[in-house]
């Protein structure tokens, strides 16, 4: 593992928390550079309080001070400004109050505010609130280039992920990393809490079948921070010509892998709760298929279904209809047959019983898989295969045990939270 540099900052945590006081905004500390984290100074309010990196700001503002700034940011890149987390400023909004110099901003999948559906591109632009241009890092180039980099000293990047391989914001990561690498820029990461940062599952990717939905051989659920992931990637040398970036991290205080964290903002349009996050993982595999889960409703990933599923096995029916991030779900219009999982208590694990159930309780098998897809999201050509042969779950699951112990023992070695 590399060294880890730990930066204690001194008389500036008074000047900086009264600067975002009178900003309206409350702040708390931790972090590092050079692959450094900043290591805490500050109590809480709360001894037991979880604090996200953004808002220790006494811990990153001197680091930006000066200095000109992009932000890889998107709708749940805030400053709380209360215990709660039900009120915040956005990190742009707050770092242009505090007359930081950003530069731009570059956005990733879903945009800068957060209204894009999944999958759909994002344009460059410019920000109405603050006139700042945006750098679409989700449109025809999903990898920043050395022009839209060449008028920065540093780059911010704060993101809320949900510890899932084909969640695209850790391909973001890789991609900006990369940039960073080769324009010698540094990358200050503000971390947060993982909500499925507790386990480790699902089939690891083979790298033949790598896309932006999955770059590298890691499980289906990787159980790690975006800071944590930053030094795999650096560690593992998995950036292009293995690249190393300069990374500083200022992490969450008192968060630890096995605590539960409640996202307060949903981290994109069709993940609207705790509830959804935690299905995310089994269900986000209906995504290469051709069953709905649950977009075109207010349950996205609670509900899973489609025209085509046995109605006598499948009595529970809901119809997508065109939604906020849903402009086309799929069997829009349509009377699925599915079920629903509102109330489902999954925990720790990814599960394939809905798929499979859904596979074999279709009425046309042939219209439930959309391969290539399917494998893009699965990581893997067997898991496919292995539904198809009728393999149970549980048969399925041991073939992934190897690749998993091996991947744990790795994972370990990037721990920034017991």
């Amino acid at each position: 593992m590399m060294q880890l540099k730990f930066i204690h900052l001194k008389n500036t945590v008074l000047l900086f928390v009264l600067i975002l006081l009178s900003c309206g905004n409350f702040s708390n500390a931790e972090g590092g550079h050079n692959n450094e984290v900043i290591a805490t100074s500050q109590t809480p309010l709360d001894d037991n309080q979880i604090i996200i990196g953004a808002n220790q700001t006494e811990k990153y503002i001197p680091l930006l001070k000066g200095k000109r700034v992009g932000v890889v940011a998107n709708l749940t890149s805030v400053i709380f400004k209360n215990t709660e987390q039900t009120r915040y400023t956005h990190l742009v909004d707050s770092l242009v109050a505090l007359n930081i110099d950003v530069k731009k901003v570059l956005s990733p999948e879903h945009g800068f505010r957060g209204a894009a559906d999944a999958g759909e591109l994002v344009e460059s632009g410019k920000d109405i609130k603050t006139g700042l241009p945006i750098i679409s890092l989700y449109g025809k180039n999903r990898k920043a280039t050395m022009a839209d980099l060449e008028d920065l000293d540093i780059i911010v990047f704060d993101i809320q992920d949900v510890g899932v391989r084909f969640y695209t914001y850790i391909s973001t990561l890789h991609y900006i990393m990369e940039s960073c690498a080769e324009a010698n820029i540094p990358l200050l990461i503000l971390d947060r809490p993982n909500p499925n940062g507790h386990y480790v599952d699902g089939p690891t990717l083979e790298i033949e079948n790598k896309s932006f939905l999955g770059l590298h051989p890691i499980p289906l659920v990787h159980g790690l921070t975006i800071g944590e992931f930053a030094q795999m990637l650096n560690g593992e040398k998995w950036l292009e010509n293995k690249a190393q970036c300069d990374i500083t991290i200022i992490p969450v205080k008192n968060y630890t892998h096995d605590r539960f964290y409640h996202v307060p903002i949903r981290p994109s349009p069709n993940l609207p709760n705790d509830q959804a996050i935690k299905l995310y993982p089994s269900l986000g595999l209906f995504e290469g298929t051709n069953i709905n889960a649950g977009r075109g409703t207010e349950f996205q990933f609670q509900r899973y279904g489609a025209p085509f599923l046995n109605k006598k096995v499948f009595p529970f029916t809901y119809t997508p209809k065109e939604n906020f991030g849903a402009k086309n779900p799929k069997h829009k219009d349509e009377l699925c047959y599915g079920e629903n999982l509102e109330n489902n208590t999954l925990y720790g694990q990814v599960s394939l019983k809905w798929v499979i159930k859904a596979y074999n309780n279709a009425t046309d098998k042939t219209k439930v898989f959309n391969t290539a897809n399917f494998t893009k999201h699965a990581g893997t050509t067997k898991l496919q295969q292995q539904i198809e042969a009728g393999l149970s779950e549980k048969d399925i699951k041991a073939t992934w045990q190897k690749d998993l112990e091996a991947f744990r023992k790795i994972r370990q070695l990037y721990l920034l939270y017991p």
